[in-house]
């Protein structure tokens, strides 16, 4: 049966030829020092088609590709320049026999200090890792962590490394009836740090919908808040275990009853620049935080990802990958 889905799953992706700005969306600017970034006759590229729900990308410098969650599919893809899409590794989120929830696969996709492929897992409701190379993918994962003081968590969401420790976001999107789901265990979406002797540390209880998450050169965490009412990134300063202080970095909420998406996944460059999937496309702040242009799209955005030398962004834009060519 396995084998039968693979093959379905296969001739409904398809790699697409490069394209100029077009239907898929177009380039805002909003302040002269976005030329610094995006070129003036930057083109948005649409890489690959065919997919449910895009999610949680990450360049893999090592073998030149770009994998990816398709959430309900539970399965994660690779595009490479030469193939385009492929099927990578199937299961990713849910390795159960049997499953209600409606995102049960992987999410965010991110790389350990030793190469490993880390998978934020929603219908395992946990943090793992494959335990296999990168280059020969089998679903076989070892547990980071999957419950804060002996409760499951929700279902982990996003993630990222920090001075060689994991933090991530727990929304409850993975369970079949969220929030109100009778097998869940936490009774409020956290974010968390797994310290360095796998301890589980809960950072943020406050938050209605964390979910994408990333560091800044400096150290400050950025977490976005996907709720409809709160459509908000915040900038956190931390210490070794806590939060030091907290504020707003830019509210979209007024764009939600206009635009598709909320604030979601988010990657920061070397320079401080932020590229955040928000309500309309990705958001392009400035080190300082100033908004400084946007990448509209047409679909909803999820995620996104540099390559290793911050030349490309690729963005996973509902049942699009697309690609944006940066300074």
């Amino acid at each position: 049966m396995r084998l039968i889905i693979l093959l379905c799953a296969s001739i409904l992706l398809f790699a697409c030829p490069a394209q100029k700005e077009n239907s898929i969306g177009f380039v805002e600017r909003l302040d002269a020092e976005l030329d610094k970034i995006l070129d003036k006759n930057a083109t948005i590229e649409l890489l690959a088609d065919g997919f449910t729900w895009s999610e949680g990308p990450v360049w893999i410098e090592q073998h030149n590709m770009l994998l990816f969650s398709d959430v309900p599919k539970n399965t994660i893809y690779k595009w490479t320049e030469a193939n385009g899409a492929e099927l990578y590794l199937t299961p990713s989120g849910f390795t159960g026999a049997e499953t209600q929830s409606r995102e049960p696969g992987s999410n965010g996709l991110l790389l350990d200090d030793k190469g490993n492929l880390v998978l934020c897992q929603h219908g395992d409701r946990r943090m793992a890792y494959m335990d296999a190379p990168l280059n020969n993918p089998k679903p076989e994962f070892v547990t980071l962590a999957d419950d804060y003081n002996g409760n499951k968590f929700n279902s982990p969401n996003d993630a990222a490394y920090y001075n060689g420790e994991l933090y991530f976001t727990d929304p409850p999107y993975g369970l079949p009836e969220q929030e109100h789901d009778p097998s869940r265990e936490i009774p409020f979406q956290g974010v968390y740090k797994i310290s360095k002797n796998g301890t589980v540390i809960l950072l943020i209880d406050s938050l209605t919908r964390p979910n994408g998450i990333a560091f800044t050169p400096e150290g400050a965490m950025i977490v976005a808040n996907s709720d409809g009412q709160k459509a908000r990134w915040y900038t956190y300063v931390l210490n070794d275990s806590s939060i030091i202080s907290g504020e707003i970095l830019y509210d979209a909420t007024d764009l939600v009853a206009t635009e598709k998406g909320l604030p979601d996944g988010l990657k920061i460059d070397s320079k401080g620049n932020i590229f955040a999937t928000g309500p309309g496309g990705v958001f392009i702040f400035n080190p300082s935080g100033k908004l400084i242009g946007k990448i509209k799209l047409t679909e909803a955005s999820s995620n996104c990802a540099l390559s290793g030398d911050e030349k490309m962004l690729y963005v996973t834009n509902h049942r699009y990958v697309i690609r944006v060519s940066l300074k």
